[in-house]
């Protein structure tokens, strides 16, 4: 384990096989951004034109910010000699920064200051939320000795910048939340739909529940989340009665056909985004259905107050990351850039201690296939998480239950995967 300084704070590295791997602590209740979530783009993924935030007061750590249309050519966090990229959305029409995208680069450059900035230098490119600017950013990033990109953020970023990479042998971190662009080498590091929904089902299984039915819209996310809710019902053996679809927005006669089967089930998955769980808790309670009678499940886009108040939804449970991290790491981030961080910057910071670490530790083979999915995982600000040979990864998530519009714990986040399960 190494460990490094920062002002008076310690602040700890390690990975879970004696290699030092990262990092701190994670929480707000800020999963989904809250937006209607348009075709190509899944729950959580900020919007591609996020709306603009004017630049801040004064430069960040002395280094101005780009100007309108020209990205950050040239820009570098650190002077280790090894050299990372950061490849994400740091300006947009108008050339005003983008509010996630600067968020990314400065959790970038708080890793980077934290953990000693003598081992890497991060080479920061803007792709200006373009996929044809993303492949050429990472060509030149490649070109200029990057030996492996963080980002970018959007899917179709991912993949055009993917092709260069993979062409080049470089491995990519990214941070979208559309599994479709995972694949050997393509290492995503977001929260996906498929680890909150094995989880719950699991502690779900684990608490007596044997048959349960689903509300899942149809859209990108519903189709995963279908997918992996049957996977995991039947690993944990349990009978799923019925999926039921609908068109977002439009789930009254969905819900109508669940309550028809009254006794039959004894728990409801719904995957559904926070913003539209006002809607579905009046109609949850108007067909007769709360977790009071039918245990209701959910995923981490939940830990969002416009879920947690909803009248329906109180006795919940939903997978989600720990709050304490995240928490910990926005402290940290306002005193040092004087504004909140949107909710994937730990995302970036992640990444990047990693990065420090395997670069201080693992020599020549410091971002190979076999130390990036080494199965004992990595411990992050959001809770321990491992990369699968697929390019998909595995989260340790809680389960969290509602109650009186905030929540509890009642399943903790595992702290290492060698032999742990749910609880």
């Amino acid at each position: 384990m190494f460990q490094f300084s920062h002002a008076a704070r310690a602040v700890r590295f390690g990975m879970m096989l004696g290699v030092a791997a990262a990092l701190s602590g994670c929480a707000q209740n800020l999963f989904s951004q809250g937006e209607l979530v348009p075709p190509g783009r899944m729950p959580g993924e900020p919007q591609r034109q996020a709306q603009a935030a004017p630049p801040p007061s004064e430069p960040i750590q002395g280094q101005p910010l780009p100007a309108p249309g020209q990205g950050a050519p040239g820009q570098t966090l650190g002077t280790g000699p090894v050299r990372i990229a950061l490849v994400a959305p740091l300006t947009q029409q108008g050339g005003a920064a983008s509010v996630v995208g600067l968020s990314l680069r400065n959790a970038v450059d708080m890793a980077v200051s934290e953990t000693g900035g003598a081992d890497v230098t991060v080479l920061v490119k803007d792709d200006q939320s373009s996929p044809a600017v993303a492949r050429a950013v990472t060509q030149a990033a490649i070109g200029e000795g990057a030996e492996l990109i963080l980002g970018p953020l959007f899917a179709p970023d991912v993949r055009e910048a993917a092709r260069v990479a993979r062409a080049a042998n470089k491995p990519m971190i990214a941070f979208s939340t559309d599994g479709s662009v995972a694949a050997r080498g393509v290492y995503l590091l977001s929260f996906l739909v498929e680890s909150y929904v094995d989880r719950v089902i699991d502690y779900a299984a684990q608490k007596g529940k044997r048959s349960l039915a689903a509300l899942i819209p149809e859209n990108d996310y519903g189709n995963i989340a279908a997918g992996a809710l049957q996977t995991a019902a039947a690993r944990n053996g349990m009978r799923v009665m019925t999926i039921e679809r609908y068109r977002p927005g439009d789930a009254q006669a969905a819900v109508q056909r669940i309550a028809q089967l009254g006794g039959q089930i004894d728990a409801l998955f719904i995957a559904e985004q926070a913003d539209q769980m006002a809607s579905m808790s009046k109609l949850l309670t108007t067909n007769g259905l709360d977790s009071r009678k039918t245990q209701i499940l959910g995923t981490g886009l939940w830990n969002d107050v416009r879920a947690l108040r909803q009248p329906a939804l109180q006795g919940a449970w939903f997978a989600a990351p720990e709050n304490a991290g995240f928490s910990a790491f926005a402290q940290r981030y306002r005193a040092r850039f004087h504004s909140d961080p949107t909710r994937i910057a730990t995302l970036a910071y992640d990444a990047t201690t990693l990065a420090i670490a395997l670069a201080r530790a693992q020599g020549g083979a410091r971002y190979s296939e076999g130390v990036l999915t080494n199965a004992s995982g990595f411990n992050g600000a959001d809770g321990v998480f491992r990369f699968r040979a697929d390019g998909l990864n595995e989260r340790g998530l809680s389960v969290l239950q509602i109650s009186n519009g905030a929540t509890s714990v009642v399943s903790p986040a595992p702290r290492s995967f060698a032999g742990a399960g749910p609880s």
